[in-house]
């Protein structure tokens, strides 16, 4: 299995050497490139077209919020986008998963939660923090900003479980399914939504009402 291809975006050099250090120390991942403005992600995406991109969100010109944006509407498939924040609470944070951030990842994450966290993002079957993302959703999403298509009852139990951050085996268990039954719902869930990865999922539930800061 090929190892996860990996572009740092950070308009500071001692970060930028950090996260390589701990990515490269993983055999399944890999550097393959590094960004010192968010206006040189795109065309360093397009040339050398990694799997994940690990993007600073507060940077001079052009932030990783319009980074993010540039990329993900001008390739055609895209890497996934994970930015690194200071703060868990940064209106920023928001921003870059309504633009279409896989998630999220904090400065101060111990490296081996951290590898850990890239190593699910780059599958796109799990949420990063997702309490966090549910306090972020819960506190800016306005119901009724998006429509949500129709579910069946069991697709929207199911994405009622995704939010809570629960994998899929975890769901299983609590709905009593089989993993690979849970994992077909959840695919037809992402479809119908027109998402590419659960965060998505949870936060086009939140911004058309399906789910409540009260849920």
């Amino acid at each position: 299995m090929s190892a996860v291809r990996v572009l740092i975006a950070d308009d500071e050099a001692l970060i930028r050497s950090a996260l390589r250090a701990i990515v490269d120390a993983e055999d399944d991942l890999t550097v393959v490139g590094e960004a010192a403005t968010g206006a040189e992600v795109l065309p360093l995406v397009r040339q050398l077209r990694p799997d994940l991109v690990l993007m600073d969100v507060r940077m001079p010109d052009v932030d990783g919020i319009q980074a993010t944006r540039h990329v993900l509407a001008s390739v055609a498939q895209p890497p996934r986008i994970v930015v690194v924040t200071t703060f868990d609470n940064d209106d920023y944070v928001y921003a870059a998963l309504q633009a279409g951030a896989s998630g999220f990842l904090l400065k101060r994450t111990p490296p081996a939660e951290m590898v850990q966290a890239i190593r699910l993002a780059a599958r796109g079957d799990t949420l990063l923090f997702p309490a966090a993302i549910r306090r972020l959703a819960a506190r800016h999403a306005t119901g009724g900003r998006r429509a949500l298509p129709e579910l069946t009852d069991r697709e929207a139990g199911i994405l009622r479980q995704v939010a809570t951050g629960r994998s899929n085996a975890e769901i299983a268990a609590q709905l009593h399914l089989s993993t690979e039954t849970v994992k077909t719902h959840v695919a037809s869930i992402l479809a119908k939504l027109g998402v590419r990865d659960r965060t998505q999922a949870v936060i086009a539930a939140y911004e058309s009402g399906f789910i409540t800061p009260t849920s």
